[in-house]
């Protein structure tokens, strides 16, 4: 027993403890009480999390899966010591991810890895991954939090996450239907979502000597809250939109979408294109984020690399029949989430382009 104690202690000395970690983690529990589904069996803390897929459900179900990471949003969080955005964040991303394939999510694993735990810094983590899965229906069943003292700088600490939803294959998103004459409809984004920060830290920070306190009219908060806002889920309203406009047995409506992430409209459409269709999307056909506008203003960077490092204010894109794009749009407006109709599919071989 005096054993045991000596080598935690000797642990604890050399940067990690045990002990702390295991009382921070007995909070989990209740923090992930909101994000329960049926399904999920055994609790938090086994050596693997257990969900017993409802398989009558489906006739073939479809498992689909994604993991990411939000990238240097983190220097954000750190800089603010605010983090609960940043489990929401990771969340909603890996939710867009397999949203594009018509998938429902189920169940999201998180990492998180640190040189030392600080409890509350954890438990903000925690609460975004809870409020995130709560939100989209998804349950957390397990992760991991490992502290590696000496690997990390002071003060800062790196998150991924794993997610695995469901779809029946008969209504698997593959874009093989897509053809000329079909409309693209773009969902509005919160801002920059995950992807750019490195570039737009440089603006900011470096280029134009601004700091996450400097307020700025046009955005009506700081920098710091801007840039922390958080990356919009669209599954819940995908799932809708399929619902009412895929019908068993129909053409479809809904024919494929596009999670806008790094890459932008450039790299991440052309992942759903059949080879002899090309996507052209017209700038000026949605309303732009003051962020974009004064990045595009004062940063110095061709436009037309902006269009493919940011999203430009669109977070989803979804390709959907010319002769329905009126309905398929007044319905996501219906649902409260802004959107356009920002461009269209025409003959070629398999590209997007902003014009």
């Amino acid at each position: 027993m005096k054993g045991g104690l000596m080598k935690v202690k000797a642990y604890a000395a050399a940067g990690v403890d045990i002990d702390l970690g295991n009382k921070v983690k007995a909070t989990l529990p209740k923090l992930l009480a909101s994000t329960h589904r049926k399904e999920v069996l055994g609790k938090v803390g086994g050596f693997g999390g257990l969900f017993a897929l409802d398989t009558r459900k489906y006739k073939q179900p479809v498992l689909v899966s994604s993991t990411d990471g939000v990238g240097t949003k983190l220097k954000l969080a750190f800089a603010m010591d605010k983090h609960d955005t940043i489990g929401q964040d990771l969340v909603n991303h890996c939710v867009d991810d397999i949203a594009v394939l018509g998938a429902e999510p189920l169940f999201f694993l998180d990492y998180i890895g640190t040189g030392k735990l600080k409890p509350h810094v954890f438990t903000q983590l925690i609460e975004g991954f809870a409020r995130g899965c709560s939100q989209n229906k998804c349950s957390l069943i397990g992760g991991e939090t490992a502290q590696m003292p000496g690997f990390y700088q002071d003060g800062e600490y790196d998150v991924s996450g794993t997610i695995v939803g469901v779809v029946e294959k008969s209504k698997l998103l593959d874009g093989k239907t897509i053809k000329a004459g079909d409309a693209v409809i773009g969902m509005a984004s919160s801002g920059l979502h995950t992807n750019g920060y490195s570039l737009a830290r440089k603006i900011f920070f470096e280029q134009l000597k601004m700091t996450v306190k400097t307020k700025v009219p046009e955005f009506g908060n700081s920098l710091g809250a801007e840039l922390l806002k958080v990356h919009v889920s669209y599954g819940v309203l995908v799932q809708k939109l399929l619902k009412k406009f895929n019908l068993e047995g129909k053409p479809r409506t809904v024919k494929g979408l596009a999670h806008i992430t790094g890459g932008g409209f450039v790299d991440n459409i052309p992942r759903v294109l059949p080879a002899k269709c090309d996507v052209v999307i017209k700038k000026g056909s949605w309303e732009m984020l003051p962020i974009f506008s004064m990045l595009a203003a004062k940063g110095n960077v061709p436009e037309e690399e902006l269009y493919q490092v940011f999203n430009m204010g669109i977070g989803m894109t979804v390709i959907v029949s010319g002769e329905k794009v009126d309905s398929a749009l007044k319905f996501i407006r219906t649902q409260g989430q802004a959107a356009w109709i920002i461009g269209e599919v025409v003959k070629g071989k398999g590209e997007a382009r902003v014009r």
